[in-house]
């Protein structure tokens, strides 16, 4: 795997998600996510208008997380919010399955909740992610997931909202990379924080990483070259 730092830079989520989070430090991460040339800001959804104000000029995108991080709004109320943070300035989005819906067997909800807002987002031309939360789920159901995903075609499959019990691990990424080939792109979120963990994500199969330390994850690949 040969990447530059700036290839590395352009694979990265830099997140701030915490209910804390003030204008002020949105504009810092804002700040860092300019100058580092990160893919995207990941933020919950009332920031993204300023967000976007913050990262005007650049290619940075606003990445909103929608029904975060439970997943348990109604379909109808995710597809407004979507719509809702697309028309505020989001330039991708992240939503969290119903897993309660999943670990219940009902396949055919699943399957409509990401029709629906994958719809929304492709009209609109839009990257969508549909976050699994693997830590909850079986090998199976995470299989089971891939299939579904493979049928719908949402840009991602992600791994963790990052605020479950456990994050993003390699074995999930290389499970679900098996199940979907080059077919959906692959997003390892939760937990990843050091340059050697990004690695290993993007080498079992990531092309995009979720995380609150991109400076360190950027900076630590700077100083192996």
């Amino acid at each position: 795997m040969k990447l530059s730092a700036e290839e590395l830079a352009k694979m990265i989520d830099h997140t701030i998600l915490a209910p804390n989070a003030t204008d002020e430090m949105l504009k810092q991460h804002c700040d860092v996510a300019r100058k580092y040339n990160f893919k995207t800001v990941a933020i919950n959804n009332a920031p993204v208008p300023f967000c976007k104000e913050q990262l005007d000029g650049t290619d940075v995108l606003c990445d909103a997380a929608v029904s975060f991080p439970l997943g348990q709004c109604t379909i109808e109320t995710k597809v407004f919010e979507t719509i809702d943070v697309i028309e505020k300035g989001a330039g991708e989005v992240d939503y969290v399955i119903n897993i309660g819906k999943l670990k219940s067997g009902d396949w055919d909800y699943i399957e409509d909740e990401m029709k629906r807002i994958v719809a929304e987002c492709d009209k609109r031309n839009i990257t969508s992610k549909v976050i699994f939360e693997t830590c909850y789920l079986t090998d199976d159901e995470k299989r089971k997931l891939c299939e579904v995903a493979l049928k719908v075609k949402p840009t991602f499959i992600k791994t963790s909202t990052g605020f479950g019990p456990a994050g993003a691990t390699v074995e999930d990424v290389k499970l679900m990379k098996e199940c979907v080939g080059d077919n959906l792109k692959i997003k390892a979120s939760g937990g990843v924080r050091t340059t050697e963990q990004a690695l290993a994500m993007i080498e079992a199969g990531a092309s995009r990483i979720g995380t609150s330390n991109g400076v360190g994850i950027v900076d630590g690949y700077k100083n192996m070259q």
